[in-house]
């Protein structure tokens, strides 16, 4: 998926000549700690919440020393892009631009969440995985073979390095509430089972917890 396809114009930047107040206002109304700077269709930069803390809130924005002006993606970077942005630099939202360098929108940082809970298919009933694997034994189509040979599907995975080590953690979420069988196959193939997870409909309260999680981060 490319930043252009989860961008959003529902929160408006501020421009240089607006007043650091009014880009208060506009981080309290929105819940978020950075703002994008906007001339017309130029990208100036990106405002922090701390940028403003010891400033004379009556003077414009144009009035501070400096903004973050690398703190952006472009409309075809991959989403991974993005989380890594979002990561490295500790953003609550991030600007995405044209090739020509034109603002489009940006991605907060709760789009981010909804994004990642679909891709990861956090909300759909199943079971989960966790293998500890050597990382030459790292085959994707080996574990999908070993799923699906009990007619079942993964719905995603995700890998887990550990730095100075040759063992990776390899999760997989799985179509199928009842795994028991899928578990004793991968320990019967040589796996190491680190953990399984049984969700059903019933039972399952990863819904409520990313309801929890996202309550906090607009808190």
């Amino acid at each position: 998926m490319y930043a252009t396809e989860i961008a959003t114009d529902t929160i408006p930047p501020v421009s240089t000549a607006d007043t650091l107040q009014k880009a208060i206002d506009r981080m309290l109304e929105f819940r978020i700690r950075h703002l994008p700077v906007v001339n017309e269709q130029q990208f100036i930069g990106l405002l922090a919440d701390s940028d403003i803390m010891e400033s004379d809130h009556s003077l414009p924005v144009s009035s501070l020393p400096q903004l973050m002006i690398n703190s952006f993606v472009y409309e075809e970077q991959h989403v991974y892009d993005v989380i890594r942005m979002f990561y490295e630099h500790k953003l609550t939202v991030v600007p995405v631009l044209s090739s020509s360098k034109a603002y489009i929108g940006l991605i907060a940082l709760n789009n981010m969440n909804d994004y990642f809970a679909t891709i990861t298919a956090v909300t759909d009933p199943g079971g989960i995985i966790v293998l500890e694997i050597n990382n030459k034994d790292n085959s994707m189509s080996h574990m999908a073979q070993i799923v699906e040979s009990d007619n079942a599907q993964i719905l995603s995975s995700y890998v887990r390095s550990f730095p100075d080590s040759t063992r990776t953690e390899v999760t997989l979420k799985l179509n199928k509430p009842d795994i028991h069988t899928i578990n004793a196959a991968f320990l019967r193939y040589g796996y190491d089972v680190k953990a399984v997870f049984n969700y059903t409909d019933d039972n399952d309260d990863s819904q409520d917890r990313y309801d929890s999680f996202m309550h906090y981060l607009n808190m």
